[in-house]
């Protein structure tokens, strides 16, 4: 259900921006594009101007309720959001209007336990952006400073946007909650998606041999042309054997995995001993069983990684703007389009990141 508002300006004094919310919770779910009130800061807050914000699985999560926790509806969904600071909180002192900001999605207080230690993925108050409160599907949104990235120069807004949650989330992954060593395997799952593009890149540039999986032969040719070494047929129900051919039969030393399901039930098949597994997602199901003798007796290991630290989200940039990895951009779309977007992403046939341009 799609329905199109647009509401008058409240306020004589404040200029109203146009935004898209998710007003009913579905497959697909029910927006609505509307005229709203600039949001007002809190005294630690600033508010972005947003020039791109990606889309993600999470976003399709939001949409179908299919995410653990309970959103307020109306709600503006995006969280991977690229912007200049327009305004400034009282007690902000550290940021100028005019710059160029990428935002964390993750939320964090800066205060608790995790935070001082440079955790914050796992902050004890942590908040959505996106989801526990409005995102970037819309020409402005308030956030902590203690949010905003600067952004390098050599990196455009959209750039930005495709990297920021995606990017940084494999970059968590592969640099913060594991370690990939040269001349390592590295198998990663849906070589073609958001995470996987990215996973692919950081792998590769880390000396490893990367092997991807892909669902049809033009994701399979997409993770070739991102720097897959080997790809491999995931429809096929033995693809697992195929990655311990190419491996001769040793398997793989990483396996990055965000999908869940079967999916992760069958990538034990694929691990030599030692090897790991690191999950940050069950789109296919979050209830698995594991077979707890092979696991124990080879020395298997699973490691859950959620979000990125604020470190993480410098790294990724930094990378990009010396080329070490390069956002793969699928299609952009204008605001008013956003639900396209949505169904474009929902259909499975997205190369790379969709990017919402207000």
């Amino acid at each position: 259900m799609f329905c199109f508002l647009f509401s008058s300006r409240t306020s004589l004094y404040m200029e109203p921006m146009r935004a898209v919310q998710l007003v009913e919770q579905g497959n697909p779910g029910g927006f609505q594009i509307v005229d709203l009130p600039r949001p007002a800061l809190a005294n630690d807050e600033v508010l972005v101007q947003v020039k791109a914000c990606g889309l993600n699985r999470l976003d399709l999560w939001a949409e179908e309720a299919e995410l653990p926790v309970k959103i307020k509806l109306p709600r503006i969904l995006g969280s991977e959001i690229a912007g200049q600071i327009v305004e400034l909180g009282e007690d902000v002192d550290n940021w100028r209007i005019g710059e160029r900001v990428a935002v964390q999605s993750n939320l964090f207080c800066g205060l608790c336990e995790y935070c001082l230690s440079g955790e914050e993925s796992i902050c004890l108050y942590g908040e959505l952006l996106g989801v526990d409160r409005d995102g970037g599907f819309a020409e402005f949104v308030a956030v902590p400073a203690r949010a905003l990235v600067r952004m390098p120069e050599s990196v455009d807004y959209t750039s930005s946007a495709a990297l920021t949650l995606a990017g940084s989330t494999a970059m968590h992954m592969l640099t913060s909650r594991t370690e990939v060593r040269s001349a390592s395997w590295v198998l990663v799952i849906a070589g073609a998606s958001g995470v996987g593009t990215y996973a692919v890149q950081i792998a590769r540039q880390l000396g490893a041999h990367v092997i991807a999986t892909g669902s049809t032969d033009a994701k399979r040719e997409f993770a070739r042309r991102i720097g897959a070494e080997f790809v491999v047929d995931s429809t096929d129900p033995q693809w697992p054997a195929h990655v311990r051919e190419i491996t001769q039969k040793r398997g793989v030393d990483l396996i990055v995995e965000h999908v869940g399901g079967d999916t992760f039930e069958k990538c034990f098949q694929c691990l030599t001993r030692s090897g790991c597994i690191v999950t940050c997602g069950a789109s296919a199901g979050t209830k698995v069983q594991i077979n707890l003798w092979p696991f124990f007796v080879k020395q298997h290991q699973l490691v859950g990684s959620y979000g990125r630290n604020r470190a993480d989200l410098e790294v990724t940039l930094d990378w990009a703007a010396k080329g070490r990895i390069k956002p793969v951009i699928h299609q952009t779309f204008p605001l008013d389009r956003t639900p396209d977007a949505f169904a474009a992403l929902r259909d499975r046939s997205v190369l790379g990141k969709i990017v919402i341009t207000p």
